[in-house]
């Protein structure tokens, strides 16, 4: 086993790899930019070296530099982690000539699955099931479009030399071809610095089931099942779950032979994944191999009790495979779910910011349980625009699905995450659809069932609105004084006192009135309606034990409250809110937004603009894209007008809500 290795990324998978390596007694040194000086991966590991500025082509994608911080701290291995250099058969063949173990497969290898073309025509040499396509060396955009109508549309363009969704449009006819051409090879080499793309057929109905393997350098091979991978979103994955539902043994052990054959095509040595497109009728196809370990690796584990990072640390080190084939088990059933910063009622839009709370279900962290929670930030942290918007993974596991589902959903219930947009809420609505809870999967469920992830109504105002009168009567009794006159406590010397609650939610004003009666009670009325009895038990600021309405219409909520700044973040069984406490003088001189103004979404950098100054634009066209956290998106015209003023030029750095083109009607 090797003394020290050194940690050639960032965030949860960096501290995750930390993990298993101190419980081993393997040292480790984090490398990090100027960004991540503050970062947990950098105080999880025992040594740590700067090696660059906060993009990532300044810092992790600079190998020479990570090389260099190996051989000065005396590492005799790099682990690549996932993204970054992990896929790259450059830095793979220049750790091996300066000396030092490359924790994954031989660069060949990487090179050989690395171009989705090339690896297409090995594994037909192979004898692994292909989708039809076209994956050939000639790019010419003429061909390419010819090719897309002999394979006959739906056809999905995808990045060669790609993967995480970069790269990719679904093309659904001949018209649309040449823009989603464009855009994907702009994003192939922003992401991967090759433009090429292959085309492929888009199989209806899709399912995405991957197999994970494992090689020694003994010339041993093994599979350890599959993972069901189909509810994704822009073609990135949002859960993941092992087995895969409605799994026969039979087709496992097919699935299974085809990705070890698939892997000893190329001498595959460590950890990696063969993914597979699957009709509803079972049938499989070859999509791509990705030469590392995954994100999702952790239900893996959660099924066979093996830790995998431990797997590639014994066999990089020379080591034979823990296990063989006939010796390894499933157990139970394993959920994951990726907690990232973006807004999914705006296209999954990336958010930044900090995570100024940030509170988890009871779990264990980088190792196997129940419950786990994988995370490289924690509450203080802040998710910025150079790396990708994950926050965390949390992991379920259950002797069956029901129990899994069922641990998953309380899980997001109790995650709490205020200061930054998520898609916490997103998901536990995703994991509660009726297609997830009865397995009825594949990569089209999130457009399936739009009506129930999108437009259902959130959490009911009457209990949103009570618990923020609840955060504040119990924010004001933890800051009273001694003196009487001065309390807020609505006590007056003869009758009933009244106080009003300015509240917003989702763009809506409502009057909240909080009457007292002189014998003590409350009652809450909303725009003028029913008044409600309403008591309030706070245990702290945080949290609160609501009665709403009496006899047998009462209702009893637990919630959390958490301000931030204007904002209350709240938190129930039955959903979220966040509501605007105003201040009526505060606000006095707000007004209308400019008309005519068209601002960024997020932070990010300007790739074009789709008018010029002079054109007439209408409602929803598109007018420019923006690059952020390594994806293009498309911002819409808000209304109809003339273009008069373009206020950015194409490659601009362009900071979260700054004007970027003047419209006029």
């Amino acid at each position: 086993m090797f003394r020290k290795i050194l940690i050639a990324n960032r965030g949860e998978i960096a501290c995750r790899v930390a993990a298993t390596a101190r419980r081993l007694g393997v040292r480790t040194v984090a490398v990090f930019s100027e960004a991540d000086a503050q970062a947990r991966h950098v105080q999880a590991c025992d040594e740590a070296v700067l090696i660059g500025g906060p993009a990532p082509k300044d810092s992790y994608l600079q190998w020479q530099r990570i090389i260099d911080a190996a051989k000065a701290t005396g590492a005799e291995a790099v682990h690549p982690g996932y993204g970054f250099l992990s896929e790259n058969e450059e830095f793979a063949q220049a750790c091996a000539a300066h000396g030092l173990v490359f924790i994954g497969p031989p660069a060949s290898a990487i090179q050989a699955m690395g171009l989705k073309a090339e690896s297409k025509r090995l594994m037909e040499a192979a004898g692994v099931p292909l989708v039809p396509g076209y994956h050939g060396a000639d790019q010419d955009p003429a061909l390419l479009k010819a090719e897309a109508v002999r394979i006959g549309f739906p056809v999905l363009i995808k990045a060669s030399a790609g993967g995480g969704g970069k790269g990719m449009r679904a093309v659904y006819s001949a018209d649309e071809f040449d823009a989603a051409l464009a855009s994907c090879k702009r994003e192939a080499i922003n992401s991967f610095g090759d433009d090429a793309v292959l085309i492929e057929r888009y199989v209806q109905r899709p399912r995405h089931i991957e197999i994970q393997v494992f090689g020694d350098s003994q010339g041993n091979c093994v599979y350890l099942f599959e993972r069901d991978c189909s509810v994704q979103r822009r073609h990135q994955k949002v859960l993941e779950e092992a087995p895969a539902p409605g799994m026969t043994a039979e087709r496992r052990a097919q699935m299974g032979g085809a990705a070890v054959a698939a892997a000893k095509a190329v001498g595959y040595v460590g950890a990696g994944t063969v993914e597979f497109i699957c009709e509803q009728d079972g049938r499989f196809y070859f999509m791509e191999m990705n030469t590392r370990l995954q994100v999702e690796h952790p239900v893996t584990e959660a099924i066979t009790g093996q830790d995998l990072v431990e797997w590639q640390l014994r066999v990089a080190s020379g080591e034979p495979l823990p296990l063989q084939q006939d010796e390894l088990r499933m157990h139970g059933h394993a959920i994951e779910a990726r907690i990232c910063a973006e807004n999914p009622e705006a296209g999954f839009l990336p958010a930044t910011g900090a995570l100024n709370v940030a509170r988890w279900p009871a779990h264990v962290a980088f190792e196997r349980g129940p419950v786990r929670i994988d995370a490289g930030v924690g509450e203080g942290d802040a998710i910025s625009p150079f790396y990708d918007s994950m926050v965390a993974k949390l992991i379920v596991w259950g002797e069956d699905r029901e129990q899994a589902l069922a641990r998953l959903d309380a899980s997001l219930r109790d995650t709490h995450i205020v200061g930054l947009q998520t898609n916490v809420a997103f998901l536990r609505r995703c994991a509660a659809t009726a297609s997830f809870a009865t397995a009825d999967l594949d990569t089209a469920l999130i457009e399936r069932e739009r009506a129930a992830l999108f437009e259902q109504p959130g959490l009911p105002l009457q209990i949103s609105a009570a618990a923020v009168v609840a955060h504040t009567l119990a924010a004001e009794a933890q800051s009273q004084d001694a003196d009487p006159w001065s309390r807020r406590d609505g006590w007056r010397l003869f009758g009933a006192s009244a106080r009003r609650f300015d509240l917003e939610v989702a763009g809506q004003r409502h009057a909240v009135l909080l009457s007292r009666h002189h014998q003590g009670g409350m009652q809450l009325s909303i725009d003028g309606g029913e008044a409600l009895a309403f008591a309030v038990n706070s245990s702290s600021l945080e949290q609160h034990e609501l009665l709403l309405g009496s006899g047998l219409a009462q209702q009893r909520v637990r919630v959390n409250s958490y301000a931030d700044g204007e904002t209350v973040a709240v938190f129930a069984p039955q959903g979220s809110a966040y509501l605007t406490e105003i201040d009526a003088l505060a606000h006095a001189g707000d007004g209308a937004a400019e008309a005519g103004r068209l601002t960024a979404p997020m932070p990010g950098k300007l790739v074009s603009f789709l008018a010029a100054v002079g054109d007439k634009v209408s409602k929803g066209q598109p007018l420019a894209v923006m690059e952020a956290m390594k994806m293009e998106h498309t911002i819409n015209a808000p209304k109809d007008g003339v273009v008069a003023e373009l206020l950015f030029a194409v490659g601009d750095q362009i900071g979260d809500g700054a004007e970027l083109l003047r419209l006029e009607a």
